[in-house]
């Protein structure tokens, strides 16, 4: 549900009555992973989306439901081969869905409330529930700051299993996983027990689009709307000016390279050089194939990037470096205009870190619904 945070933390505050259908686990071709939600207010209102329209109605009726007579239910929605316009995905795949109320009677309400209002604020937060085991204990959550402190129960009175589900969430939440986990009634790791799933919610990635020219206009446009931070960033202040680049979350005026090295980076960020001029690239591009970060693309001709190559080997990258270099940056779109451009560049961004190939899915074996174990890095 943290997906939808920031609607639902404002629900919160007005004192909104409410339903969560979360996506708790796949199975086949799902169109959403788990952590996936829809909500349902007391006067009918809707948001979010727990299969992108496959059982959205089935769903919905579940969450009046679940306001009306305040109990958490499980339910298994998947394609019926007798009746193929039943409610279920007739794509093929199996969602199991957690519908339950965040109203004055739900033991986990100030939980939620705290996971909302956290990922709301943009600060790293963990929601963990129980999804399977006893109906009594169906929905319990517990709310997890990235310190290990936490907020809420698991509901079987047992502190150790309270800190052990608190210590997992930290941990999955330290790595930008959402999914699910076991533990026995005592905290251990033993067959049976309950089944928890995690929600982590992350600061948005960062994108830094290096050069402040008419392309990179049209780029951080993409990448807001991909829901990154987007940093511009170029060393001439005629350019690199907010005017130029209103949707931008920041624009610097620094060399490159110089701001790469003092700026904050991690194992989400996207590199996007459009400089193509050497005495910005070579120099940017040294420091930056030499970062854990998650995409690195320059924009320039074969021409361009065969010369740069050459330069970034006599400044001493490995070829495993060099490898990581996405240039020419994006895919073959047969782009014209900085639009174009920008989502050719997008949808490579998109294809990397998702592991996607780039060839049309018509005609192609390849999944249309990849497993979610990348996800968390997400948007």
């Amino acid at each position: 549900m943290l997906d939808i945070a920031d609607e639902l933390a404002r629900w919160a505050e007005e004192g909104r009555e409410f339903a969560v259908a979360t996506v708790v686990a796949v199975g086949g071709s799902a169109p959403r992973g788990p952590g996936a939600a829809l909500a349902v207010d007391s006067g009918g209102t809707v948001i979010g989306s727990v299969s992108g329209g496959c059982v959205e109605g089935a769903v919905y009726d579940l969450c009046v439901q679940a306001l009306e007579d305040g109990g958490t239910v499980v339910e298994r929605f998947g394609y019926s081969d007798e009746d193929a316009f039943a409610v279920g995905l007739t794509c093929g795949g199996v969602l199991d869905v957690m519908v339950t109320p965040v109203d004055a009677r739900s033991p986990a309400r100030e939980a939620v409330r705290s996971a909302l209002s956290g990922a709301a604020s943009g600060g790293p937060t963990a929601l963990a529930r129980v999804v399977r085991g006893p109906a009594g204990l169906l929905g319990r959550a517990l709310s997890v700051r990235v310190d290990g402190s936490y907020e809420g129960s698991c509901g079987t009175g047992s502190p150790e299993l309270d800190r052990a589900v608190a210590a997992e969430a930290r941990a999955m939440l330290d790595a930008g996983r959402t999914g699910t986990f076991d533990l026995a009634e005592d905290g251990t790791h033993c067959p049976g027990g309950l089944t928890f799933l995690v929600e982590s919610s992350l600061p948005p990635p960062r994108m830094i689009v290096f050069g402040a020219i008419d392309f990179a206009a049209a780029l951080v446009r993409a990448g807001k709307f991909l829901g990154y931070h987007v940093t511009v960033c170029d060393a001439r202040p005629v350019f690199a000016t907010r005017a130029r680049f209103p949707e931008a979350d920041d624009v610097v005026v620094d060399w490159p390279h110089r701001y790469l090295r003092r700026t904050e980076t991690d194992g989400r960020t996207v590199l996007c050089v459009l400089t193509h001029d050497a005495k910005f690239d070579v120099p940017l591009l040294t420091q930056a194939l030499r970062l854990p970060v998650a995409f690195v693309g320059a924009m320039g001709s074969r021409r361009t990037h065969a010369d740069r190559d050459r330069k970034l080997r006599e400044a001493g990258l490995r070829e495993a470096e060099l490898a990581r270099l996405r240039s020419p940056i994006g895919l073959d779109l047969g782009a014209r205009t900085p639009e174009e451009t920008a989502l050719s560049i997008a949808a490579e961004i998109v294809a990397a870190r998702r592991g996607g190939t780039g060839v049309p899915l018509t005609g192609s074996a390849t999944p249309i619904h990849r497993d979610g174990g990348r996800r968390a890095e997400a948007a």
